[in-house]
């Protein structure tokens, strides 16, 4: 028996489908999307936070739970961030309304990020297309 899919929302360095691949999961569909009521922090690591105005870009994909739960156990392990499920509704760039799972972490220590980090997010953010505004308040995040 197959493992029924999940959409997941990634919008920090797991939007970056080589990273993806890198700890095991690779996508069978994906999409950009984009998440209203959020804004993108990375301090040091991604996180969204509640925000009456804010949008977030990344992309939708599809994942198993079991590959859901090594991917975050990557997190917590590698990364040492925790984060936990939380249900939302995205805009796909297609236009159509998405349910998804999106990870967030509910309490982060704040630091500066590693450029290295920020770049993994950069590059794809570039590739993908996301608007001028939004690629410059990441590249805001690369330490000085």
């Amino acid at each position: 028996m197959t493992e029924p899919v999940v959409w997941t929302f990634f919008y920090g360095s797991y939007m970056n489908l080589d990273v993806l691949r890198d700890t095991g999961l690779v996508p069978q569909e994906w999409e950009v999307a984009q998440l209203g009521g959020f804004d993108l922090r990375i301090a040091p690591r991604a996180n969204l936070v509640a925000s009456n105005v804010g949008w977030v870009f990344g992309i939708v994909a599809t994942a198993t739970h079991p590959e859901l739960e090594r991917l975050y156990a990557h997190a917590r392990d590698v990364l040492r961030e925790i984060y936990v499920p939380h249900p939302v509704l995205v805009t796909a760039r297609s236009g159509r309304w998405r349910p998804a799972l999106c990870y967030i972490a509910p309490a982060m220590e704040p630091r500066p990020a590693e450029r290295d980090y920020v770049e993994r997010i950069l590059r794809p953010a570039r590739e993908l297309g996301f608007p001028w505004w939004y690629v410059r308040q990441i590249e805001g995040f690369i330490p000085q």
